[in-house]
Order: C-alpha cells, then structure tokens, then sequence
C-alpha cells in the first residue's frame, strides 16, 4: 500500500496521525539512532525531512540513516529542488498557494521533473497554506511571499478549498517553523469544515493540549519539529 493511500486508510479508521520533522542542516548524523529509538517508542506515524534551506546531499545523507533505525514511512517536506531524493518513500509535492510567487506555485515543481524521472518516489500534490504565526519565518524569507491573515479566515479557508477543487490531495496549513502561535483552532475546524482531503497542520505546536486541539479541531496529521530540536524530552509525552 502507498503512503498516501495508507493516510486514507488510517483516517478511515479514525486515527491521529503524527509527523516528526527532522530539518538536515539541524540533525545530528552521531544523535540520529538514540533520537528514532524514541520515535519509534512513541506515537509517531509518519518521518518528514526538510528545511527552508538545506545544504548539498544533507536529505540524502540524512533519510538513508534514519532509515536504519525505523520502518515508518519517511517524507520529503522540501524547500528546494535538492532536498528530492529516491532514498525516502514519498514526496509531498509542495504548492504554497498562500503565497503568489510563481516560482513556488509551479516553477520548482517544473525544475525538480528531470530529477523525480530518476526516483520511484511517490509524488503526493499537496496545497501549502503559510499563515501568519506571528514571527517572520524561514519560508516567509525563502519564497519571498507574505503568509495569509489570522484575521481574514475566510480568505484562508477559499485558498484551501481552491487547492482542493485544482486536485491536491493534502492540505498543509502551516504557522512556520518556530512560530509563536499555531494555527486556531477555530481556523483548523473552519478549513477541515470545506475540506474533502485531508488536513496536515504544523508549525507552533509545542504542548500536549495544543495536539490535542489540533485534533479535536479537525486535523488528521500534526506536525511537530521546533519543540524536539528545543527539548527532545518531550517525546517522553508521546509514548504510546
């Protein structure tokens, strides 16, 4: 079964599912098997690897070690063409349909074909919605793009129902990495209120009660990255 059909399938049968994402430039080769032995004690579901900026073959480097020390599906969250590599089982094809530069609208998907001809990467087309989180954030510098209003939710809930009817599969409404706020959880119940596919929300997340919510609200993946880099012990709080 693919990854993205096995998402399908847990959310049928009513699960939570949970992200790690592991950024390659942050990630320490010597740390990585202690750091998964935990990961694979807790509830996590699903590995993403990326960053906004990432140097040479880091993913690469990064997703063929992590592998050594886990069966749980591996996903490249990219920010760049050079973050793709055939070493993961999935990669979620990135559309920042927040912002307007064409360059992360279409343009980089365009670059990274000569590339993914190469992989027997499953490719999922996934809507990327950066909204404000209250700090400017590595994406917002990156893309050259501004992140949607809190205070305009209905814009936020018409771009994600857009990307939805231009055929995404997965919706990724994100705070940025290291936001002081995550998103709403009346945004959360909103979005998933029009939405048909499932629903990825990250950024901000860094309590138990804030997961919780995010659940409750309507998300099927949560997405937690910062509060690990800060304090890995909080994966002691996820135990299954």
């Amino acid at each position: 079964m693919g990854v993205y059909q096995n998402i399908l399938t847990s959310i049928l049968k009513g699960e939570n599912l949970l992200a790690v994402l592991i950024d390659p430039d942050k990630a320490m080769l010597k740390n990585i098997a202690g750091f998964m032995l935990k990961i694979n004690q807790s509830k996590t579901t699903h590995i993403f690897v990326g960053g906004s900026t990432v140097n040479g073959n880091a993913t690469d480097v990064l997703v063929k070690e992590v592998k050594k020390h886990t069966n749980l599906p591996i996903i490249i969250f990219p920010g760049d063409v050079n973050q793709i590599t055939d070493e993961a089982d999935a990669l979620l094809f990135l559309s920042l349909i927040s912002g307007r530069n064409p360059e992360y609208l279409i343009g980089k998907h365009v670059d990274s074909i000569s590339k993914l001809r190469e992989t027997q990467l499953e490719v999922i087309s996934t809507g990327y919605i950066l909204i404000n989180g209250g700090k400017q954030t590595a994406v917002e510098r990156e893309t050259n793009t501004k992140p949607l209003s809190v205070n305009h939710i209905q814009e936020v809930i018409d771009t994600a129902k857009a990307g939805e009817l231009l055929g995404m599969k997965l919706m990724y409404l994100e705070a940025g990495s290291g936001a002081v706020n995550s998103a709403s959880n009346n945004i959360i119940k909103a979005i998933k209120n029009e939405l048909n596919i499932p629903l990825i929300v990250g950024g901000g997340m860094r309590t138990m009660e804030q997961i919780s919510n995010a659940y409750k609200s309507g998300a099927n993946m949560v997405v937690i990255g910062t509060v690990l880099e800060e304090d890995e012990a909080f994966l002691d709080s996820l135990h299954k």
